[in-house]
């Protein structure tokens, strides 16, 4: 090996490492590996910045501010509303729910077409009387398997098709990924509706009543002891004692911020408050032996009109998403009461109980938290933090608002699969008529848009070039092909398939894309047979994250209103994968010849 080839591979396995080490945001991770290859001379210094004018790059932007505007549209929601009243038979609902997010997510960002489709489930779940895990997870799979049936569906199909253009000089089309992406995508939806959720533990509630939480494992709040309360002189144990199921007491604090040890012995006194975590019903039933929720305050009007009639309050659930603006941060710290009018009234997290005051707990992504805040303006205070609503909304349609995104976008799509234009053009028309018709302003399609993934790209993509133009690629596929002996094409088309699969799992899937795709190429080379059937198993590969939360965005996404834990996922993930695979490995070579 020479040194270049040292250095890059040396600087894939740091990145890879940081990737699963999770410390470290993604697209810090992808520019500084791009500045050290730059420094190292892998990457020429007038290239460095070329990803960001990358067609893959741009048409990624383009689909999440169309994305945005469509889900704005209503049309979106309307639809989804329909599904759960077309019947109560919860196989059926489950079916058609996760067949239409399998839809929406070939032609929009699947993080968006999950979005939309979250609280509808809930609201299923709700009425039918079952658990929403059993439903959120097979949603959130669906939604991963459509993106691999088209071109604009994932950022790996993206990605895949420029390097193919970058090595033959034709891309793939828009439907090219269909061949193989609509097999694999029916076959995982059908696999996931009538098997899979039946593979996952039964945990937490079954839907939730008016006003309460879904399906989350415990909620951590703060409760404090009022004056004139009945528990004023009693033991907390004693008060415990008389609930069917307490909740856990992480602790009690008393005034300057004295933290009692003893809890069980400790004697409750005027202004004590206990951080607790637990299902609504139990924290509920504190509250009616005599505690009230800190966070529960009184909230000023924006004209400075006095505080908010409790009347005019509401509550809701929302769910972090990966990447919002409040990750990472704290109610404190963003001073959410009084620049947002919301009231942060309880948080649910995935594993151990959180240690710090409530205020003072930093989101991660995932959390559900219960917010109030002015009805009126609630959904959009929410959305203004960046977080995701997990009740149902009610949309009235226009059909006049509706028809002009649905038809530019339909336009778009029409003009890319016909050759008229290529993709990144027709899409980022689309997205202007859109602004034009004021479907959508500008200032929301820069909000919409996951900066954080168009840097990620746009510095990978040197950085993958680097990985080919020193050999190291060439070097990785030959070892590849040479650990395989004479086993035939098909075998090592499973072993790539299988090998970004793994890759995807624990990193990025558009970062592996990168690194996987010329790799695909050499072991094409090194058997002397075509790069495409290689080049899909890379995108199939790079879209089957279904292992882990930390996978994909979407099964993070579903990880708190769903009430799963981290070794949940590959219960249903790994024989979805199996199946992925097996498919896979039979149909790309019939779709795509060796």
């Amino acid at each position: 090996m020479t040194i270049d080839q040292v250095a890059i591979l040396s600087i894939l396995i740091a990145v890879v490492a940081m990737f699963v080490w999770g410390r470290l945001r993604v697209d810090v991770i992808a520019v500084s590996a791009l500045l050290v290859a730059t420094a190292l001379g892998l990457v020429p210094g007038d290239q460095a910045f070329a990803g960001f004018g990358h067609p893959a790059v741009v048409t990624v932007a383009a689909v999440l501010g169309l994305s945005a505007a469509l889900a704005r549209s209503g049309a979106i929601d309307w639809i989804a509303s329909r599904i759960g009243r077309l019947t109560s038979n919860r196989l059926v609902q489950t079916g058609a729910l996760c067949s239409l997010g399998g839809v929406l997510s070939g032609f929009m960002n699947n993080v968006g077409a999950l979005a939309l489709l979250m609280p509808v489930s809930l609201s299923m779940a709700k009425r039918g009387k079952y658990r929403p895990g059993g439903v959120l997870m097979p949603l959130a799979f669906a939604t991963i398997l459509g993106g691999m049936t088209t071109l604009i569906g994932t950022p790996p199909n993206l990605l895949i098709a420029g390097y193919r253009k970058q090595v033959t000089g034709e891309s793939f089309a828009l439907f090219d990924f269909a061949w193989v992406g609509v097999p694999l995508a029916v076959a995982g939806i059908a696999f996931v509706t009538l098997i899979g959720w039946r593979l996952l533990p039964v945990r937490g509630r079954s839907g939730g009543s008016d006003g309460q939480p879904f399906d989350v494992d415990a909620y951590l709040t703060e409760l404090r002891v009022p004056e004139g309360s009945p528990v004023i002189g009693k033991r907390l144990s004693e008060v415990l004692e008389t609930l069917e199921e307490p909740p856990a007491i992480d602790a009690l604090v008393r005034r300057w911020a004295q933290v009692v040890r003893r809890l069980h012995h400790a004697v409750l006194q005027r202004g004590d408050v206990l951080i607790t975590h637990g299902e609504a019903e139990a924290i509920q039933a504190l509250v009616t032996r005599g505690f009230e929720l800190v966070a529960a305050k009184d909230l000023e009007r924006e004209d400075g009109g006095g505080t908010v009639d409790r009347e005019a309050l509401a509550l809701m659930e929302v769910v972090v998403p990966p990447r919002a603006w409040v990750e990472g941060r704290s109610a404190a710290e963003i001073d959410l009461r009084a620049r947002f009018g919301l009231n942060l009234l309880a948080i649910s997290r995935e594993g151990a109980a959180l240690g710090r005051r409530l205020r003072d707990q930093r989101f991660n992504a995932g959390d559900v938290l219960l917010l109030q805040g002015e009805r009126a303006g609630l959904v959009d205070s929410v959305r203004a933090i960046g977080c995701l609503p997990l009740a149902e909304r009610r949309i009235a349609l226009h059909p006049e608002r509706a028809l002009v995104p649905v038809a530019l976008f339909g336009a778009a799509v029409t003009a890319t699969a016909l050759g008229i234009f290529p993709a990144v053009v027709a899409l980022v028309a689309a997205l202007v008529g859109m602004v034009l018709s004021r479907t959508i302003n500008v200032r929301e399609v820069y909000e919409s848009i996951d900066w954080q993934v168009i840097v990620l790209l746009a510095a990978m993509i040197p950085v993958g070039g680097a990985l080919e133009s020193t050999g190291t690629a060439r070097l990785m596929a030959e070892g590849l092909a040479s650990l395989a002996g004479e086993m035939p094409p098909r075998v090592l088309l499973g072993l790539l398939l299988v090998l970004t699969m793994t890759l995807s799992d624990v990193m990025n899937n558009a970062a592996t894309a990168v690194v996987m795709a010329p790799i695909g190429v050499g072991v094409a080379a090194a058997l002397g047979v075509n790069a495409d059937p290689m080049l899909m198993a890379v995108a199939v590969g790079a879209s089957a994250a279904f292992l882990t939360p930390i996978g994909h965005q979407n099964n993070l996404l579903v990880m708190g209103p769903g009430g799963y834990h981290f070794g949940d996922y590959w219960r249903m993930g790994l024989p979805l994968e199996m199946l992925l695979t097996g498919l896979g490995v039979w149909l790309i070579p019939i779709a795509w010849p060796f």
